[in-house]
């Protein structure tokens, strides 16, 4: 549950690694380095400036393996040919990702066969050293910029920084119409919790821990209870028992959970005691779907909740 828990934008690296893996990573790296793809990116390049200084990175790039940051590039229509295995699940991105190899960190032979001119990872990667000798590598480190700033890094990575900005200025402008709507029609003062169930273990969620947070707390500029400020705020997260579910309850419950698991919890006296539940103020999101913050995401959970609020 801790892998799914913090499944938005944090991808798992495995630590080991034969030497047979190394030796033979070195020898194709050094032929990449020679073909006619590497030469060809070199004529159009431009200097980044990312959280471990300027890179020499493809002005257009054509073939990105996206080890995290997987949505935020699907989002702005990147070219992938790699990607990461929970980007892979999440079913907003199934037709994008049709063709597309899914690797690790540790997958070092098989993003060599990708023949990547870019490649994005997280600054925990075990192999970031690796990785570079393949192709120009970019950290980030999640959680480090706020949703917006971190898909802008992406719009300027990738060439399309005017775009990116547009778009995040037109997002936070009707999700604050939204808010505004949801204000008038239940009051300044209304709240909203973001619970996240596996049917086993119950979560209460921050403002910035995906599953729709960003969107409620931030941009829509909703109100969480006072319990869940005072629990999950700093965290991003709490863990609850079922009991006391309804401590943590908002006027209005936004529940993430999957489809695939048990759903039982919902026919106990516990949760159909919680007031938002009687009062029919409970929206369902896919857990699968929105544990992201990328603009796919973000336009998709705004439509939801603005259907759920309003109706």
């Amino acid at each position: 549950m801790l892998i799914v828990i913090s499944a938005c934008g944090n991808q798992a690296a495995n630590d080991n690694q034969t030497d047979s893996v190394s030796s033979n990573a070195g020898q194709a790296v050094n032929d990449v380095t020679k073909s006619d793809t590497a030469s060809e990116s070199n004529v159009g390049t431009k200097t980044y400036q990312s959280e471990s200084g300027p890179i020499e990175v493809p002005a257009n790039p054509k073939r990105i393996v996206a080890l995290t940051n997987g949505p935020n590039v699907l989002s702005l229509n990147g070219t992938l040919v790699g990607v990461d295995e929970w980007t892979s699940k999440n079913p907003l991105f199934t037709d994008k990702l049709s063709g597309v190899k899914v690797v690790s960190p540790d997958d070092l032979e098989k993003i060599i066969e990708l023949d990547p001119d870019l490649i994005i990872t997280g600054t925990d990667s075990k192999n970031i050293g690796k990785l570079k000798e393949i192709a120009p590598t970019v950290t980030y480190t999640w959680g480090k910029l706020d949703y917006l700033s971190q898909q802008l890094e992406i719009g300027k990575l990738l060439n399309k920084e005017q775009e990116t900005q547009a778009w995040i200025d037109e997002f936070k402008q009707s999700a604050a119409e939204v808010g505004k709507e949801i204000k008038s029609k239940f009051g300044d003062n209304v709240t909203v919790s973001v619970f996240e169930t596996d049917s086993k273990s119950f979560y209460v969620l921050g403002n910035n821990w995906a599953r729709g947070t960003e969107v409620l707390y931030q941009a829509m500029g909703l109100n969480m209870p006072e319990k869940v400020k005072a629990d999950a705020l700093g965290p991003g997260y709490y863990t609850l028992s079922s009991e006391i579910l309804g401590n943590y309850a908002g006027d209005f419950l936004v529940l993430s959970r999957s489809s695939k698991n048990d759903n039982s919890f919902m026919r106990t006296a516990t949760w159909n005691n919680i007031p938002a539940v009687k009062n029919k103020h409970v929206i369902e999101i896919d857990s699968e779907a929105s544990s992201y913050s990328d603009p796919t995401t973000l336009e998709y959970l705004l439509t939801i909740f603005k259907k759920g609020f309003l109706g």
